[in-house]
């Protein structure tokens, strides 16, 4: 035990920090893209709206290890895309494009949820004073749809979290990399490890947990 402590502890926080990052950096890029999908989704233009639906539901079908390695062997090997100059850097960075291209279609149909909720009149009012369909959605819809699923999107915050351990597969080394590397070193020690990197994943996850559940009350829409 004290072997496998040795090994494993000072790689633990690296390895979860870098867990951490990809998360944040997914997150806020899903929120835009995903926000920018919804409002498309919503608009009287027919081309966004196809090119929305058909975006979500092909992406949101395709599994999330596809996506991934497209991204690492289509978008760098086959089309020389590069985010930095090591690749240990510029595959962190491709997984990142992979988790938002993905991660925004569950944050596209939370927010279409959420519009729901916004009584019709509002807009409607709005537009009959001759506002234009941007300003509609950004000052009126956006905000109240938002606050009404501070929840639900607490939900994908923590699947996206727990999708990041897929980045592993082209060599990113986060959470579920240092595992599968040390299972191999302590095979005899496959519970225990694989209880540390648990524990490590619930103290994320239910952090991320409590604090939009916090959020969701002290921000959420009363009705």
């Amino acid at each position: 035990m004290s072997e496998l402590w040795d090994s494993m502890g000072p790689e633990l926080w690296p390895a979860f920090w870098m867990t951490i990052k990809l998360t944040f950096f997914s997150a806020i890029g899903a929120l835009i893209w995903g926000t920018i999908l919804a409002g498309m989704k919503v608009s009287p233009v027919p081309v966004m709206r196809g090119f929305a639906t058909v975006y979500v539901n092909v992406v949101r079908n395709t599994p999330l290890t596809l996506i991934i390695l497209f991204c690492a062997m289509g978008l760098s090997y086959n089309l020389g895309l590069q985010f930095a100059s090591t690749n240990s850097t510029n595959m962190f960075w491709l997984s990142v494009v992979g988790f938002i291209v993905y991660t925004a279609t569950f944050v596209c149909e939370t927010l279409r949820s959420g519009f729901n909720t916004v009584p019709i009149g509002q807009a409607e009012a709005a537009r009959s004073l001759g506002l234009p369909f941007i300003q509609v959605f950004g000052s009126i819809v956006l905000p109240q749809a938002l606050r009404a699923v501070l929840g639900p999107l607490g939900s994908v915050l923590i699947a996206l979290t727990k999708n990041t351990t897929i980045a592993s597969a082209i060599g990113v080394a986060e959470a579920s990399a240092l595992m599968k590397s040390e299972i191999e070193t302590f095979s005899d020690q496959l519970f225990v490890i694989f209880g540390i990197i648990a524990v490590g994943f619930m103290i994320i996850t239910l952090s991320e947990g409590a604090a939009f559940g916090y959020l969701a009350k002290r921000f959420g829409v009363k009705r």
